[in-house]
């Protein structure tokens, strides 16, 4: 059963004048293609299908917007690193993370990064731009489950040591439940009380 029983799509938005209205509290979740952003939004809400996962790289080219209350929202950005997209859809993608990081409704940032590779030069660009914003980062190593457990707790304090307190970090994967409820207590957190 979904802890967020109202969860929705609310909308693509491929220019800053559709995205929804600045008010409530929204997250944005970020990371490499095909990092599990997707199938972490499903893992966190319960939801086995409210945003799209695909093995192909840069399938999320637009800004999508799902509505876990009112006025309480996740924001799914596109993946970079693999994706193929023409130099003027890229800038394109990037006016519109910059428009998303102008709103006061942006609380927060929750990085995924797959756990097989670690925090990237394309994660580094990233952490450094959420810095800029004064909005705190939450990184989710995801896919953790095909790590051995000696190298998952490796990896994680390497991560953290990495983020110089420019963010927490978790292990995380959407198929083995690992930290979900962690993952999920973070973003209730920065989006308020949800109701």
């Amino acid at each position: 059963m979904s802890l967020y029983p109202s969860a929705q799509f609310l909308l693509s938005a491929a220019a800053a004048a559709q995205f929804p209205a600045d008010n409530g509290a929204e997250v944005a979740i970020a990371g490499r293609s095909n990092a599990g952003k997707s199938s972490a939004i499903n893992a966190i809400t319960a939801r086995h299908a409210l945003a799209r996962t695909s093995k192909t790289p840069g399938r999320t080219r637009l800004l999508n917007f799902f509505q876990l209350s009112p006025g309480r929202r996740l924001v799914d950005l596109p993946g970079y690193g693999f994706a193929a997209g023409p130099p003027a859809e890229r800038d394109d993608w990037a006016r519109l993370i910059d428009a998303l990081a102008e709103r006061d409704s942006l609380r927060g940032l929750v990085l995924v990064v797959d756990a097989r590779r670690g925090l990237l030069d394309g994660d580094e660009q990233l952490l450094a731009w959420a810095a800029g914003l004064g909005r705190p980062v939450h990184v989710l190593l995801s896919k953790s489950d095909q790590l051995k457990r000696a190298e998952a707790r490796t990896l994680l304090a390497r991560s953290a040591a990495q983020l110089q307190g420019r963010g927490s970090v978790q292990l995380f994967s959407a198929r083995a439940g690992v930290g979900i409820d962690e993952a999920r207590g973070k973003i209730d957190a920065w989006l308020g009380t949800l109701g």
